[in-house]
């Protein structure tokens, strides 16, 4: 259901303070489908793989390395790292590339910059996807620490001990930390080329910054973070999809259905974190079945 197919286009971006963003257009249909990928710090490869075939389906399909990673500018600056800032990045870009009113879809961290964008720039799309996503990190991490429990009371101390003591790079802790991310994260055998790719190429000084040390420690500064109170605003039919085995659990996705007032849901019964890798008819069906009913 992917390939790892050329761009179009590939179009250089300037945004605030004299950097550069890189994009990727795919196809050339009316209908666009902007995709924010996770991270943060995460180069796009991972998402812009799966979906750019979408182009064969009548759309123009664009994804783009997110300021910091990637082929576009990587700044020493932490403080660029913070999501009211990506969020006028991302208007930025909507206005350089001109866009009519557009699909939005956001994976992980994408939901979170999907989110804020619709809700400080209301108007602008024609429908919403967020995708293993959450609306609320304080519930997320909740979630977390009970998918972390699940390895046990011995490995749970040790992690606990690890993060306390700042030995994080030590191989038990690291063991632990990997296992759940083949829980969690994507439970196929081989990973597929986009996402490793993408994880080779991350940036730990955004992700650090703004998340914490790893998948299942939140510290950063969006550790607070939560939309579910003013998610009602939004207006636009919204698909929310998670895999039942997410490290954003369907409790999480549940929670974004419930507060959204356009909103149908979907849970990919073998997937964790990845399902256009790990069930990708499935995934496809269900997303071109809701694009489709959106066009215009």
């Amino acid at each position: 259901m992917w390939d790892e197919r050329p761009a179009d286009e590939t179009i250089t971006i300037h945004i605030d303070g004299g950097y550069k963003v890189l994009a990727d257009s795919f196809g050339g249909g009316e209908e666009v489908l902007l995709c924010l990928n996770g991270g943060p710090g995460l180069p796009c490869d991972y998402l812009r793989a799966p979906h750019a075939w979408l182009a064969d389906r009548g759309y123009r399909v664009i994804a783009y390395d997110q300021l910091g990673c990637g082929r576009s500018d990587k700044p020493d600056d932490l403080s660029l790292w913070n999501v009211p800032r990506y969020v006028q990045e991302l208007a930025q870009i909507v206005r350089a590339l001109d866009l009519p009113r557009f699909h939005l879809l956001g994976h992980s961290w994408g939901t979170f910059l999907a989110t804020d964008f619709v809700l400080t720039f209301p108007g602008h799309i024609k429908s919403l996807i967020l995708a293993d996503g959450a609306g609320d990190i304080p519930h997320l991490v909740g979630e977390l620490n009970r998918l972390r429990a699940a390895l046990g009371p011995e490995t749970i101390e040790m992690m606990l001990r690890r993060e306390a003591e700042g030995s994080l790079d030590h191989a038990e802790y690291e063991a632990a930390v990997t296992l759940l991310n083949h829980r969690h994260v994507c439970r196929l055998d081989a990973w597929p080329a986009p996402l490793k790719s993408s994880l080779a190429d991350w940036n730990m000084d955004v992700y650090g910054t703004m998340q914490g040390p790893n998948e299942f420690t939140f510290t950063g500064n969006y550790k607070d973070w939560s939309r579910l109170a003013e998610m009602h605003a939004i207006a636009e039919p919204a698909l929310v999809v998670c895999g039942l085995h997410d490290e954003l659990t369907p409790a999480c996705s549940m929670r974004m259905h419930q507060a959204l007032s356009n909103s149908i849901i979907k849970v990919f019964k073998n997937s964790s974190h990845m399902p256009f890798y790990e069930e990708p008819e499935s995934y496809f069906d269900t997303l071109l079945s809701f694009l489709d009913n959106h066009r215009g």
